[in-house]
């Protein structure tokens, strides 16, 4: 009998999906069919039927050929000797001599430096996100997690604000999702403004939010407001557009509170029966008047006001909230700010406003179990936890510096192994000082690295390599904000076999059984999934394969009925029961309790001096349609549309600089350099530079020292070490000064 998700058709195998990772991508969970013919994947089509995506694809899932069955894929396990790091001198192997080897070294290292010792390191995006955590916790049984970005400025700030302001999953646009008659349904209200806040999804799809419902809600008559540094597609279909000076959010946000406040346009019932600390921040926003933050953030009075009145008088508007939030060591304070708007105006959890998930995240019950693996006394061991407790609460990795730090002074402790599951984060993906952390780590006993293409993290650092499945070749499931506020849930069905390859889920439950079984009684991966889909769903990983996509039951203003909070209470899981305006936690960790605007540590302002030998303001990390992070950079339909790494920069500050469209450029600070090529755009400010990240060189010579040219064109070389947050956050990826000039060569 046929299954419902795989089928014959015309000398075919046709199988449904939903994808996400490998290659990378954020948990969207793009509905398509993957036509495979003769064992190997010849087309990749849209799905007409999946609720979200409804047949659009971009480029990324429409080159899945190229990358499933790509010369340069690693597909069966791989050792090397730790003597020859960096040198091309591996040797394939199977998987049970994979796993003689790491288990034989783990129980070592463990016996002779315990097991805090070893640190998993974990990428973004991608699947591992869900499975790193327990791989760390509860099968090489490690407190130690770590995502390897300054101040871990990518989302995690956002969840812990979202955690310690609302006590609540992660905020989200409502493009009624949830809803299997989507914008029809009865109870979903079309969003009169949409702000889209340092973000700009059509590109970034972020943690499984699908960019492209901006413009079906746009076609059905919403609004948009653009609060970014440059100037997007999206800006120039919007109403309105804040172009702000990098790093100046958290001012403009306090300056938009000082009108709404001021002008009486907030909701009464709202600020007076769910916030807590009103009459505090209505205090503090004085501190804020439009004037002032004007000469701050570059952006005119006029426009402050105007737009604060828009957002105040909108029914409904929706908020996304982006990287600025978190690249930036004032990021907290921003968030912080950014829901007091949001709560104020009556936009939480209300049709056409702002979604909220439940504290308690889908999987999130396995993975707190996992964490109970460990010792009270081992879990107080974790880097950075004692140095920055509120990080340490809100998130359950280490605090990613003071990692670097024990890595490069073995204190506290010495840590001599390092597992890398889906990272490549020496390019320039994420961890500030790259070059520091790859001569840290190559100090490491031993390394294992989970990829799929011989990355420069691998080269370099590499002694296992466990290759990992393309989404088309293995089963699983996909879950917008990785459970955090699961819009739908999508079945990943697997089409075909490349290689000798291994899934997360799958190296998770073969490793644990071998140095943890009571942790990992699962027989497969379909009975790891039924654990957990049918508590909670009440389903099978059967029934989600058949039906293909799922839609929890999603209740709005669940702080009036008692459905946020675990007691049943009315209100939110906070300390007051409350949206914290005054933050009890921040005051408890020895932070101010109401947001404050803080000058980034480099600029014009903070370090006149410097800023005139470093005369720019460097921005890093939009994204591109062509590649996701690091990725994608060996597949030629995708380097073909962004062949080189590109800076934009004003087209009068090229002319002075003497810089023309398509010169190679570099781009310095007093911390590094990178270089990349120049492309004039009137869509920035004279001030500001914008530089690509995650860029390295599948092309050229891959040993060391070279591995690839991943330093070459790496803005992180300018990012400085352990300029976070008071709480141990936030990091300035968005507003680094720089000088520019034209490359020699």
């Amino acid at each position: 009998m046929q299954k419902e998700w795989a089928q014959q058709e015309d000398g075919e195998y046709v199988v449904r999906t939903c994808g996400w990772s490998p290659p990378g991508d954020h948990p969207v969970g793009c509905g398509m069919k993957l036509h495979v013919k003769d064992g190997k994947l010849v087309k990749v089509e849209g799905d007409p039927e999946n609720p979200i995506t409804q047949g659009r694809l971009c480029i990324r899932c429409l080159s899945l050929p190229e990358y499933v069955h790509h010369p340069q894929r690693i597909t069966h396990p791989m050792k090397r000797d730790p003597k020859k790091r960096g040198e091309d001198a591996w040797e394939q192997i199977s998987w049970d001599e994979a796993w003689d080897i790491i288990v034989d070294k783990v129980n070592d290292i463990k016996a002779k430096w315990g097991a805090e010792s070893i640190v998993v390191y974990g990428g973004t995006g991608r699947e591992a996100c869900l499975y790193y955590y327990p791989l760390g916790f509860s099968a090489l049984q490690t407190p130690n997690v770590c995502y390897g970005q300054s101040g871990w400025s990518c989302y995690g700030p956002r969840c812990s604000v979202s955690d310690f302001i609302l006590g609540a999953g992660y905020p989200e646009i409502d493009y009624a999702g949830f809803f299997e008659d989507r914008f029809n349904h009865p109870g979903w209200k079309l969003p009169e403004y949409i702000v889209l806040w340092g973000k700009e999804p059509l590109k970034s799809n972020p943690d499984g939010f699908f960019g492209h419902a901006i413009i079906d809600m746009m076609k059905l008559g919403s609004k948009l407001i653009m609060i970014d540094p440059r100037i997007s597609w999206l800006a120039t279909r919007a109403d309105y557009v804040l172009q702000l000076r990098p790093g100046t959010d958290t001012a403009l946000a306090l300056a938009m509170l000082n009108v709404i406040i001021n002008e009486d346009l907030y909701d009464h019932d709202f600020a007076e029966n769910w916030c807590y600390g009103f009459d505090e921040l209505k205090e503090r926003v004085q501190e804020y008047p439009p004037e002032k933050v004007a000469d701050i953030t570059w952006v005119p009075k006029e426009k402050i006001v105007e737009v604060a009145r828009v957002i105040a008088n909108a029914k409904p508007c929706t908020f996304g909230w982006g990287l600025a939030f978190d690249q930036n060591p004032n990021g907290v304070q921003l968030g912080q700010a950014f829901l007091a708007i949001v709560a104020i105006t009556g936009n939480i959890d209300v049709p056409g406003g702002v979604t909220v998930g439940p504290p308690a995240a889908l999987l999130g019950k396995w993975r707190m179990d996992a964490r109970s693996e460990l010792t009270e006394e081992l879990w107080d061991k974790r880097l950075g936890a004692k140095e920055y407790p509120g990080f340490a609460t809100g998130m359950a990795t280490t605090q990613p510096d003071v990692t670097l730090d024990t890595l490069e002074t073995g204190k506290p402790y010495p840590l001599k192994m390092a597992w890398f599951n889906s990272t490549n984060f020496l390019s320039a993906t994420c961890s500030a000082q790259p070059e520091r952390w790859y001569k840290a780590l190559l100090k490491m006993e031993f390394n294992v690295i989970q990829e799929t293409f011989m990355t420069p993290t691998a080269m370099a650092l590499a002694d296992i390599f466990l290759p990992l499945p393309s989404f088309a070749e293995h089963d699983g499931v996909v879950i917008t904000h990785y459970g955090r506020n699961t819009i739908f849930l999508g079945a990943m069905n697997k089409a075909l076999n490349v290689g000798d390859c291994k899934s997360d889920i799958e190296v998770c439950i073969e490793l644990g059984k071998r140095l943890n079984p009571k942790a990992w009684p699962y027989d497969s991966v379909e009975d790891f999934f039924d654990s957990q889909l049918k508590p909670e769903l009440g389903i099978s990983f059967n029934d989600l394969r058949e039906k293909g996509v799922v839609n929890p039951p999603y209740e709005y203003k669940k702080y009036e009925k008692g459905l946020q909070r675990p007691d049943g209470e009315p209100g939110f899981t906070t300390v007051t029961g409350k949206v914290e305006l005054y933050s009890v936690l921040y005051e408890s960790w020895g932070d101010d309790p109401l947001p404050y605007y803080m000058e980034p540590p480099y600029s014009p302002i903070s370090t006149p001096e410097l800023f005139e030998q470093y005369p720019l303001i460097l921005t890093t990390g939009a994204r591109t349609f062509a590649s996701f992070h690091s990725e994608h950079r060996q597949v030629a339909s995708c380097r073909e549309i962004v062949p080189d790494p590109i800076m934009e920069i004003h087209p009068e500050t090229a002319k002075r600089l003497g810089i023309s469209e398509g010169d190679w450029v570099i781009i310095e600070n007093m911390f590094g350099k990178a270089k990349e090529k120049a492309h004039l755009t009137p869509a920035i400010s004279e001030k500001v530079v914008h530089a690509q990240h995650g860029w390295w060189f599948p092309e050229r010579k891959g040993t060391a020292p070279d591995l690839f040219g991943v330093f070459e064109s790496n803005p992180n070389t300018m990012i400085p070490h352990k300029h976070i947050g008071k709480l141990g956050f936030g990091a300035p990826y968005k507003s680094i000064i720089c000088k520019v000039y034209k490359a020699e060569d």
